[in-house]
């Protein structure tokens, strides 16, 4: 495994992105997984998903076995500068609508949106009822 020590730049890894030329980057090493990607239980989207970004975290999720993480020995290409990794994106929650404690418009629309129908029929049945020719 230590044979190839190439150290290879986040830019450089993140051009394998194809399932004809397949990098990962797990745990600062690079796998070159191209030759893995029809016999991936997963199927290949899934190793596609986690190009261009570490994706050590979705490999640990997973909880995958000992014996795959043998496998990976043969894909290892070397190792990731981790000065060229980008940080992670902070997370920023979607906005939300202001909290609306006086409930009253809804209940308002609520109640519009069952009354009006139910007058409308109602005015379509008296308009019928006295326009109806008495035969």
């Amino acid at each position: 495994m230590a044979s190839h020590q190439k150290v290879h730049t986040f830019e450089e890894v993140s051009k394998h992105n194809q399932t004809k030329d397949c990098w990962l980057i797990l745990s600062g090493k690079v796998y070159d997984v191209t030759s893995f990607m029809d016999d991936h239980p997963g199927g290949d989207e899934v190793l596609l998903s986690s190009t261009g970004k570490d994706a050590t975290t979705d490999f640990e999720d997973v909880g995958h076995s000992d014996s795959a993480k043998e496998m990976m020995e043969k894909y290892y290409i070397g190792e990731i500068d981790p000065a060229t990794v980008p940080l992670k994106r902070q997370y920023i929650p979607p906005q939300q609508a202001q909290y609306n404690s006086d409930k009253t418009p809804e209940f308002v629309i609520k109640i519009l949106q069952f009354l009006v129908p139910l007058l409308i029929l109602g005015l379509a049945f008296a308009v019928r009822h006295y326009t109806k020719k008495e035969e």
